[in-house]
């Protein structure tokens, strides 16, 4: 049960938290982040989430959280807040634990919406008076905003993870209180590199081709030229689309990236480094995220992630095949690891500034006996088998086989080419004759078709990936949180992982319940 007990007095505004059984994860905790003013950005991403629920349940004490939401106004961000943050499933526990009530009183004195969006200049923050009370009050940022589609707007792109991190950069500064931003990216700005991948920030210009030099002003300027010509031949808005998806992905690649999620916060980070001055940043960059392993509780996501594209299709019989070796690793991390990684950095940084801007890996790869392609396809047969997914028309799927892997695009296309072409090109003759009598069977076919085709392209360099992420900086974290009894409660080490049984009876179970 929780307990409140306000002393009234101008100087002093106490909140005790009594019998709060297992909530607080530890006593120790209250020495961190307490009466605390932070920043997060991306508020409303599955990350973000967590962060603000963990935050809050072991340490209630932090003096406010501000929250930017894209909306039109405050009032539209708080109704946001509440309907897609609030009243989410991710906050059971804590509502078991303090009560609803309790747990609305608790938002209500710590948490603020902010309407803001990270591409605009101070955050789109309008009021000035606001964002004055924000620069005294800052003491941490966390930039979590992110597009995270691979196949995205260059533009759209460009905006949010280039130019957005200078914008939170640039409010960063202002922010006179400030101790650090921890800005989120991802371990694949690597592209698809080999070896062990080092903690090591980008230089402004870094490629990774040999023979190209990255300016972020000429890539701003492709795009306005592209815009301006699509204008002029007074494009459709899907032409426009799809000419800044190309022009993403054909910048990408002239400079070695894979994608332009990759690619975007490759230059994100080099903004970063660049102009970061006196400021402290920290860069979290996690692998694959999937759903909780433990915290709140075991299995929860939102949003289909790398690996769950291909359990979601297989799942519902959409797919039977896939591209990729299954001999190559796949570097997966819960939610809920990332997220004790975060907080970790910022308990480690808070009151140690470093001049260089400072990389923690958080991935798996490394580590012994690490996870495949193969081990994740494998637990998807066994678990669809045991558990074979209902259609809406209350159909049963079964599978019968596992995924079969094609390590080779040549196999890849001749497979599809042989088992599928022709039957798609006679049943789109049969489907026409009898007046779209097998209009069903007809899309579903070419459905499946497309679906193996489009996966294969968005994900080749995540089935194929031969690296390894070197986690030294994050190992000296971890052992930082052992020094101050906080590796518990923090605990962001993927060796405590039995990876067969979080795959079996925790990830995917949680892929049918919250993203079928």
């Amino acid at each position: 049960m929780l307990n409140f007990l306000y002393i009234t007095s101008p100087k002093i505004h106490i909140i005790k938290y009594k019998k709060l059984n297992k909530l607080l994860s530890s006593e120790l905790i209250e020495e961190f982040m307490e009466g605390k003013t932070i920043l997060i950005t991306g508020a409303t991403g599955f990350l973000a989430k967590l962060v603000m629920e963990k935050i809050l349940r072991i340490q209630p004490n932090v003096r406010k959280l501000y929250l930017l939401i894209r909306a039109p106004d405050n009032n539209s961000a708080k109704e946001r807040f509440t309907s897609e943050v609030m009243m989410s499933e991710l906050f059971n526990v804590a509502r078991e634990k303090i009560g609803s009530e309790n747990l609305k009183s608790l938002m209500e004195e710590k948490v603020f919406a902010i309407s803001g969006d990270i591409s605009y200049e101070n955050l789109g923050i309008k009021n000035s008076k606001l964002r004055e009370e924000m620069h005294k009050e800052i003491d941490i940022i966390i930039n979590s905003a992110a597009v995270t589609n691979f196949y995205e707007r260059y533009d759209i792109a460009m905006n949010v993870n280039v130019v957005g991190a200078m914008n939170v950069l640039k409010f960063a500064k202002s922010c006179i209180k400030l101790k650090m931003l921890l800005h989120v990216s991802t371990a694949y700005v690597c592209g698809k590199a080999i070896g062990i991948l080092p903690e090591k920030p980008f230089d402004m210009g870094e490629t990774l081709s040999e023979n190209t030099y990255l300016d972020i002003d000429v890539e701003r300027g492709v795009i306005a030229n592209k815009l301006k010509e699509l204008e002029t031949l007074n494009a459709t808005p899907k032409e426009v689309t799809i000419a800044m998806k190309e022009l993403g992905m054909q910048r990408a690649r002239l400079h070695g990236w894979p994608n332009i999620y990759s690619f975007t916060k490759a230059m994100g980070e080099m903004i970063l480094g660049h102009l970061k001055e006196n400021s402290q940043v920290v860069i979290i960059r996690p692998t694959i995220i999937t759903s909780t392993y433990k915290e709140p509780f075991p299995g929860w996501i939102e949003g289909v992630r790398t690996v769950d594209s291909f359990i979601v299709a297989y799942g519902k019989g959409v797919l039977k095949f896939y591209y990729g070796n299954p001999d190559s690793k796949l570097d997966v991390i819960p939610g809920d690891v990332v997220v004790n990684s975060i907080v970790a950095a910022i308990i480690a940084h808070e009151n140690q500034y470093s001049e260089d801007v400072v990389i923690y890996h958080i991935s798996s790869s490394s580590r012994d006996d690490p996870l495949k392609n193969s081990d994740v396809m494998s637990s998807t047969f066994h678990y669809f088998t045991k558990n074979p997914w209902a259609n809406k028309d209350g159909k049963i799927i079964k599978v019968e086989t596992p995924l079969r892997p094609f390590s080779s695009i040549d196999s890849f296309h001749k497979h599809i080419s042989t088992h599928y072409l022709p039957l798609l090109k006679m049943l789109k003759f049969v489907n026409i004759v009898s007046c779209h009598f097998f209009d069903k069977t007809y899309k579903n076919m070419e459905r499946k078709m497309n679906t193996a085709i489009r996966l294969s392209q968005l994900y080749e360099p995540y089935v194929f990936f031969y690296g390894s992420f070197d986690d030294v900086n994050t190992e000296k974290l971890r052992l930082r949180m052992k020094e101050i009894n906080m590796d518990e409660v923090l605990n962001f080490d993927p060796r405590s992982i039995k990876w067969e049984d979080y795959l079996m009876n925790i990830h995917i179970p949680g892929v049918v319940k919250y993203l079928f």
